[in-house]
């Protein structure tokens, strides 16, 4: 997908709980969405530490490198709670398809964190595409949004 003449770029990684969802969601967002994908890891369903990629996708947003980001772990509780810890990351943990475009229309959320063991990889591809289709409204919300980070 294109943001003019730029192709946004989405930093995508997690841990061994969500690789199989992390290998089919790339496909999805590059192959339907056509999106570019920076896969920062894991690179196999061998136990991993989840901080150990959720710290390179957020730190790839907030650095501009990428435009936005998708962790997905088991419960998406551990991926989503490191990303928070980064300056201007807002991250938002979301289970199904309105709660994703909310997170971008209301919170600004630059990062999705998706609890591969609790929805099916249908939802995590409809999950997907409404938070990717998804805009910030401003408004109202922009001020409730820069509080977040005093």
């Amino acid at each position: 997908m294109t943001r003019g003449k730029e192709q946004l770029t989405i930093a995508i990684g997690g841990d061994h709980a969500g690789f199989q969802y992390k290998h089919d969601i790339i496909r999805y967002l590059q192959e339907k969405l056509g999106f570019k994908v920076l896969d920062l890891g894991p690179f196999s369903e061998q136990s991993v530490d989840y901080p150990d990629f959720a710290h390179p996708v957020a730190s790839s947003v907030a650095s501009g490198k990428s435009n936005l980001g998708i962790l997905i772990c088991g419960s998406g509780n551990g991926v989503c709670m490191t990303a928070n810890k980064h300056k201007g990351i807002r991250a938002a943990l979301c289970w199904n398809a309105e709660l994703a475009a909310l997170a971008r229309q209301h919170n600004n959320a630059n990062i999705l964190c998706l609890p591969a063991r609790f929805v099916s990889l249908f939802m995590a591809k409809k999950i997907v595409k409404a938070f990717m289709n998804a805009t910030f409204e401003g408004g109202r919300h922009e001020a409730r949004v820069k509080k977040i980070n005093t």
